[in-house]
Order: structure tokens, then sequence, then C-alpha cells
């Protein structure tokens, strides 16, 4: 009777932390789940943070609006085994000071979505680069501070890069992307939109280079002409998307091979 009533009052706590919640329970928990599980008690906030420490993915996109630099830096502290690390809700306040000790910890991220982040630096970039040589997809998207010299840290520390995004990067040149595209030869989606400072140069070189390349994102390239699109249809076979409005230079001579060899495929 005894053994039975012990059985009655077991408690969710009272189960292996390590071996079972976090591996069973709490990994099938959204991140605003957990984070409001904080507040129960202090066991709680004790478990989570044991939880926070070792998982892989750390979005808060579902959290909320926005939150706190204070929970960030506390969620994070701990964690060495991040693969995936989301800043959106952190872009309006995060800056190297709070990403920068996340970065130097973990060394194995293959996937960095910064896109956004006004505040940062190039140290963040670089930071990136020379810690996360794993690294496969980043967004940049909107991130004025990225210049040449980051960059170019990035294309030689991290080749295996399959996918970046640098939409509205307005410092970067036709020598940085052109610099990316000869050491980063696995990308496979790529987007250089709204920067004025794009050429042909630019597109030549990543069709050349790049001939994995499915995905291009050419939106707002003022300077780009029809000639470079013929290379990209040249060079990349595997090209399924892409995008050049408000590209008054390309025209419908230059598109059709494209479209041309996407049905020769299809068929």
């Amino acid at each position: 009777m005894e053994e039975e009533a012990k059985m009655r009052t077991c408690h969710l706590l009272d189960l292996p932390w390590e071996d079972v919640l976090v591996p069973h329970i709490l990994c099938y928990l959204p991140l605003q789940h957990l984070v409001s599980l904080q507040r129960v008690s202090k066991q709680f906030h004790s478990l989570i943070q044991v939880y926070l420490a070792n998982c892989r993915v750390f979005d808060l996109s579902s959290v909320g609006p926005s939150i706190p630099k204070e929970a960030f830096c506390s969620m994070l502290k701990d964690n060495k085994v991040l693969h995936s690390l989301s800043l959106q809700n952190c872009s309006d306040w995060v800056t190297d000071k709070e990403l920068l000790p996340v970065i130097g910890q973990n060394q194995h991220l293959q996937r960095a979505d910064m896109s956004g982040c006004v505040w940062l630096t190039r140290h963040s970039l670089v930071a990136v680069s020379l810690s996360c040589m794993h690294l496969q997809h980043l967004g940049l998207a909107h991130c004025e501070w990225v210049d040449s010299l980051s960059l170019r840290s990035l294309a030689d520390h991290c080749g295996g890069l399959q996918s970046i995004d640098l939409t509205a990067c307005r410092q970067l040149k036709d020598d940085a992307i052109c610099y990316l595209a000869k050491k980063c030869l696995k990308l496979r989606s790529l987007s250089l939109a709204v920067n004025a400072n794009v050429t042909d140069e630019s597109v030549e070189e990543v069709a050349k280079n790049c001939r994995g390349l499915e995905q291009l994102d050419l939106t707002g390239c003022l300077r780009v002409r029809n000639q470079s699109i013929r290379t990209l249809a040249e060079y990349c076979p595997k090209l399924q998307s892409l995008k050049v409005n408000h590209c008054h230079n390309v025209t419908e001579s230059s598109l059709d091979p494209l479209r041309k060899a996407q049905c020769s495929d299809r068929c």
C-alpha cells in the first residue's frame, strides 16, 4: 500500500532530468511554453536551464514580439551545442556584447540568422567565421554593417556555406561578392537583392563558380544586365528560381533560355 501511495504522489520533477525529461518530453514543447514553465518554481527554472544548455535549436520567433536582453543571455549562457540560432525578436537590441559569448562557445553552429540585427557590427560576423567553420546557412538581410572585410573572412573560413542572404547589405560591392563566389563553391541559395552596387561582374562570377546554384535573388540590382543572365543559363543548370524584379536592364531575351532549360528538365 505504501508503495502504491508513493507511486500516486510521484511528480514530474522526480523523473530523471537529463535521461528522460530533457530528451523525451521537453524537446517536444515550444520554447514559448518552456519560458513560461521557468516561472513555476525554482526547480522548474533549474530544469529548463538544463534543457536550454543542451538544446541544439534556438529560435525565439514563437515567444512573442520581443524578448528581454537579460532573458536571452540567461537562456544561452551554458549552451555549447547549438546547431541553429535565430536572432529574430532580438534584432532591435542585440549587440556584439550579447552575441559574441554565444558564438564563441558554439563552434558546431550550422545555421545562423542575424537578419535585421542593426546594432551588431562586423566583429560579430568575423567571430562567426572564425568560430563556426561548419556553418552552412547564414541570414544577414538588412545588416548594413556587413562590409568587404567581414565577408572575406567568412569566405575564407566557411567554405561549406550553402545559402546566404545578403539582401540590402549595401556596403558590399563586386570585389567582395566575387571573392565569396570563388571560395564558397557549394552555394545553392544566394540573395544579393536591393544592392545597387551589384553588377554583371558579381553575377557572372557566381555563375561560373557556384555551378550547383538553385536560387538567386537579384531584385532591385539595377546595374545587372542581360549578359550575366545569359551566363547563368550557361553555367547553372540546377537554377530553379531567379528573381529580377526591378532589374530594368534585364529583358526577355536573356530570360528565355532559362525558361526553356527549366521546361526541358520538366519534360
